[in-house]
């Protein structure tokens, strides 16, 4: 059934959405941008009690003409950044990449971690814009919008393409994910941050296993996240945690044991995001709120809000990652108190671009010096 996004009446018999297993978000909410929103109805037929099918993961091809992303948004370390992927794999529920898909007409719920789409041309994209004479170098993040090693990775191989580029021109990268597939390219990221071109940062948003499970249901877990951390500081990379996002009364809780545990982890630095609820993600977060944590579904929204002036979501630069008002207050000083106590750093992007240069292409003039 669709109805008009406006109307102020809805049937009673709207059938209540379903966690699908191994997906994060509970519905195919509309997008924005579409003229009319869908909804289930119940209507007695056989089998409308039953669970739903698994949902099937679906790749098609991104025709990108360029692969790097500049921003000038000045509360961000980073003016430039590589996303090989269009969705996302893990689910994670809390995602703020969620809302692009709307943009092409999907769901920024289920459509968002099952419809992904690739840019098989971005290693090309990339040795192509790296050549180009105006082009000055900085470090390129990955991992800013959605994850470069999420599961799909492992066959396409994408992220590898793009370090393998990145090395041969000696260009500074910083990378952030949740995967221990980033291990598979400890062979680059290593030579490369020998000579200063490297970081990484992995996501830990909770310890405890059930929680992970249900909030980013196929990401690894937090303990070989951790593994991981430990593995790339003693392979030489500077691998740092990113404690994200931090939600008041679901995982807040846990914020001195996480930063003791990457600290443990040998984790070089840390930082931390408070939750953000842009457009879809607000809907989003709330159905996954009723299904998982009902009990706590009303207290954990309205702590959010007492962190956006009254709202569930404000964009402001300068306090959009960290939220305002008194709660927001003291989960700053409890991070900066655990980090102090584990003799810790606030995560730092600070790399070396001064060794770029474009290794010879075919057909070159050869220097003289």
């Amino acid at each position: 059934m669709e109805y008009a996004p406006e109307d102020a009446a809805f049937p009673d018999e709207i059938a209540a959405d379903r966690p699908r297993k191994g997906r994060g978000a509970v519905s195919s909410r509309t997008g924005r941008f579409e003229a009319a929103a869908r909804l289930a109805i119940d209507d007695d037929w056989p089998g409308d009690g039953e669970e739903p099918p698994p949902l099937r993961t679906t790749l098609s091809i991104d025709t990108a003409r360029r692969i790097v992303t500049y921003n000038k948004s000045p509360d961000i370390p980073f003016d430039r950044s590589i996303n090989p992927y269009r969705g996302c794999e893990h689910g994670c529920v809390y995602c703020f990449a969620r809302p692009t898909h709307a943009y092409y007409g999907l769901s920024p719920g289920l459509d968002f971690e099952s419809r992904l789409f690739y840019k098989p041309d971005a290693a090309a994209l990339l040795r192509r814009e790296l050549r180009e004479p105006g082009y000055r170098p900085a470090t390129i993040a990955m991992g800013t919008n959605t994850d470069p090693y999420q599961p799909v990775e492992r066959e396409i191989g994408l992220t590898r393409d793009i370090l393998q580029v990145l090395r041969e021109f000696n260009h500074p990268v910083s990378i952030v994910t949740k995967s221990v597939l980033v291990l598979r390219d400890i062979d680059i990221l290593a030579d490369m941050a020998s000579r200063g071109l490297a970081s990484v940062c992995l996501s830990v948003t909770t310890l405890d296993r059930r929680l992970a499970r249900l909030m980013e249901p196929r990401a690894p877990t937090p303990a070989r996240r951790l593994e991981a951390i430990e593995a790339l500081n003693e392979a030489g990379v500077p691998t740092g945690a990113l404690v994200a996002p931090i939600i008041p009364a679901l995982n807040d809780m846990e914020l001195d044991r996480i930063v003791a545990a990457v600290a443990a982890a040998k984790a070089a630095s840390a930082g931390y995001v408070l939750l953000r609820l842009p457009l879809e993600i607000k809907e989003l977060f709330e159905e996954w709120l009723a299904q998982h944590y009902p009990d706590r579904k009303k207290h954990v929204l309205s702590l959010i809000r007492q962190t956006r002036d009254g709202a569930a979501y404000r964009s402001e630069w300068g306090t959009r990652m960290t939220g305002t008002g008194a709660y927001a207050e003291l989960i700053r000083q409890r991070f900066n108190l655990a980090l102090k106590r584990n003799g810790m750093a606030r995560r730092s992007l600070a790399l070396d671009a001064s060794a770029f240069r474009p290794p010879p292409a075919a057909g070159d003039q050869l220097s003289l010096f």
